[in-house]
């Protein structure tokens, strides 16, 4: 059974890239795209994905405030959190919102798959 993913990010090149690169893993499905957080909590709801990967800085809603109310409608989903910033603040902030999981948005394709398919294979937080 294939991993279904929804994607949160502000930025169309960057969202287009994830969806292309994450089209070669046999085991992902990209089921879904959001341009802000306030779109992310609607798509969650209407798309029940089994995993979501979101920037924490975007526009109308941040991932940290569209992490918080995403799992308190579903306590069980699964939320990767994507970001260029390394700072301590960025981290703490989305972590404290209960993503499962932070990766830089530099890195390769081994590193966001593989940390994925941990996220999506974790138990509840």
């Amino acid at each position: 059974m294939k991993i279904r993913i929804l994607i949160a990010e502000d930025h169309q090149m960057f969202r287009d890239g994830l969806k292309a690169l994450l089209a070669l893993q046999n085991d992902m499905e990209i089921v879904g795209e959001a341009q802000n957080g306030q779109e992310a909590v609607v798509l969650s709801r209407d798309l029940h994905p089994d995993l979501i990967l979101m920037d924490i800085k975007m526009p109308v809603m941040d991932g940290v405030e569209a992490t918080r109310r995403i799992l308190a409608e579903t306590p069980d989903m699964k939320i990767l959190a994507l970001s260029m910033y390394s700072d301590n603040g960025f981290v703490k902030g989305i972590t404290r919102a209960d993503a499962l999981g932070y990766i830089m948005k530099g890195g390769n394709i081994e590193e966001l798959s593989g940390a994925i398919r941990r996220v999506a294979g974790s138990g509840n937080p």
